[in-house]
This record gives structure tokens, C-alpha cells and sequence, in this order.
């Protein structure tokens, strides 16, 4: 799958879009007609919260895209918890699909 990767105001280390992409392309084993995606790293400037992380993943499947966004204290956390989510996601579509 192609992923494309948008730090915002910050440089993305190499190591963590490798995590990040990884970490995605596991998704294919549960839909494999995923035709790309795009991932936005965000920190957010809220001193009082720990978890200013923030992840998008945008996924592009035949007829619809999947989407989610999470926060957490690292992005390794919050891209754990957007990978599951969009396996729900991606399962939900699939059972929507053989369901017609």
C-alpha cells in the first residue's frame, strides 16, 4: 500500500514512518483491495494535556474512505490505536459488503 506522510511543522524521524507504514500495511490482511492512504502528524500546543500527539490516517478503499484520528502521549501509542481502528473499520466495510 502507498502511504503518503505529512508532518505538520515538524520533520517526521525516518524510523517513525517506517513504524507508522508497517504498522499499516498489516491492515491489508484484513482487506486487501486498500488503494492507498495518506497520514498526518500533528503535536499539538496544549502544555496541560500529555497526550498532544495527534495521528490521522486517511485510507482510500473502492467506494469510500476510511478515516481516524487519535491522540496519545507518543505517536508509536497513537498509531497503534489508528491501526485498530481502522481494522474495525475495515472489517465493518467488508461485512457491509458481503451482507448486499
Amino acid at each position: 500500500m502507498k502511504l503518503q506522510f505529512h508532518s505538520v511543522h515538524f520533520n517526521a524521524d525516518p524510523k517513525l514512518t517506517e513504524f507508522i507504514e508497517q504498522k499499516a500495511n498489516k491492515l491489508e490482511t484484513f482487506y486487501d483491495r486498500i488503494i492507498d492512504g495518506e497520514v498526518f502528524l500533528r503535536l499539538e500546543k496544549n502544555e496541560h494535556r500529555y497526550d498532544n500527539k495527534v495521528i490521522e490516517i486517511k485510507l482510500n478503499i473502492p467506494g469510500t474512505i476510511l478515516f481516524t484520528k487519535e491522540h496519545a502521549t507518543s505517536f508509536e501509542a497513537a498509531t497503534d490505536q489508528a491501526v485498530e481502528s481502522l481494522r474495525r473499520q475495515l472489517k465493518k466495510h467488508k461485512e457491509k459488503k458481503l451482507n448486499y
